[in-house]
């Protein structure tokens, strides 16, 4: 769902919350997320390397930006459209690849 359509007293599945939709929904099952708050306190890149080996293959990064939108918002920040989240992941890979 687009972020500023979200209401977060309605979020009752997992395509209420934004920038969720029907592939995403299905991604987060595939890793045992049945409902929104199973989110709660998640590492988002974490989930991603685990979608990365669910899937065999190397998801798209911006995944990982929905992924940090999504979970920052259950987490209780306001709904942002997940381009908000890119700029943090970029920092993110780019710090793990120096390590």
């Amino acid at each position: 769902m687009h972020p500023s359509k979200v209401r977060r007293d309605q979020i009752r599945k997992l395509t209420d919350l934004p920038n969720v939709g029907p592939a995403c929904a299905a991604d987060l099952q595939l890793l045992g997320i049945d409902q929104p708050e199973q989110l709660a306190g998640r590492d988002a890149y974490e989930l991603y390397f685990q979608l990365c080996e669910l899937t065999h293959c190397r998801q798209d990064p911006c995944v990982a930006d929905v992924l940090l939108a999504i979970i920052d918002f259950v987490d209780g920040a306001e709904a942002k459209p997940w381009w908000h989240y890119t700029s943090q992941r970029k920092a993110h890979f780019q710090q793990s690849q120096k390590s």
